[in-house]
């Protein structure tokens, strides 16, 4: 069994445990921020080609600064269950001052003046944008919007028997998006993944399938 661990000081750890990947493999990376350790990482362990995507403009001018891979490919899209253009609105920070690297569909107060519209897409979207039939592997980390990115992207489950998720598991930001924190654990379980595991704050995994 393959086993990818990738540690970030900022943004906590990625695990995946996957079976067969190579040079053929789909990795879709949901959300960049100011971090690529991760599809850097499934690249040269697993020579896999990673599509990454992220609409916030903070993204894109850290991605020029990266030179990265060939095998690495970025747009400029959000993710979301179903297609069309979206307002986001910078985050506000816990010192009053709004996040240029966090956004959210929620407006504060304080944001609600500088939302930035762009460019949105759901999952099954993508891969018919990108020529896919399946996706090997799935990492999100979009703020809350990870529910609504798994709504639109049914098909893709069915059509990807093996796909691996790894996934960011916000409570509070899954609350700001409508989403009760326990529920939207058992919806993702009811799309049909065989296992799910938390990565814990000491790098346990603990299971919870049930």
């Amino acid at each position: 069994r393959n086993q990818l661990r990738v540690d970030t000081a900022a943004y906590g750890d990625w695990e995946v445990a996957i079976g067969d990947l190579g040079a053929d493999s789909i990795v879709y990376s949901l959300g960049v921020g100011d971090s690529i350790d991760f599809d850097l990482a499934m690249i040269e362990q697993f020579g896999c080609r990673v599509y990454a995507f992220d609409p916030t403009p903070t993204s894109a001018t850290y991605l020029t600064s990266k030179n990265p891979p060939p095998a690495f490919e970025f747009h400029p899209w959000a993710i979301t269950a179903r297609d069309g253009p979206l307002t986001l609105y910078p985050r506000v920070k816990k010192d009053n001052t709004l996040s240029d690297m966090m956004f959210t569909l929620v407006p504060e107060l304080k944001s609600r003046d500088h939302g930035i519209d762009v460019p949105a897409y759901s999952v099954a979207s993508l891969m018919t944008k990108l020529g896919h039939t399946q996706v090997d592997v799935l990492k999100m980390d979009i703020e809350g919007a990870e529910i609504g990115a798994l709504r639109g992207m049914k098909r893709t489950i069915a059509n990807s028997p093996n796909l691996v998720l790894v996934m960011e598991y916000n409570p509070q930001a899954l609350k700001a998006f409508g989403h009760e924190p326990i529920a939207a654990l058992n919806e993702v379980q009811s799309f049909g993944f065989k296992k799910m595991e938390a990565i814990e704050l000491d790098g346990r995994l603990t299971n919870l399938s049930h």
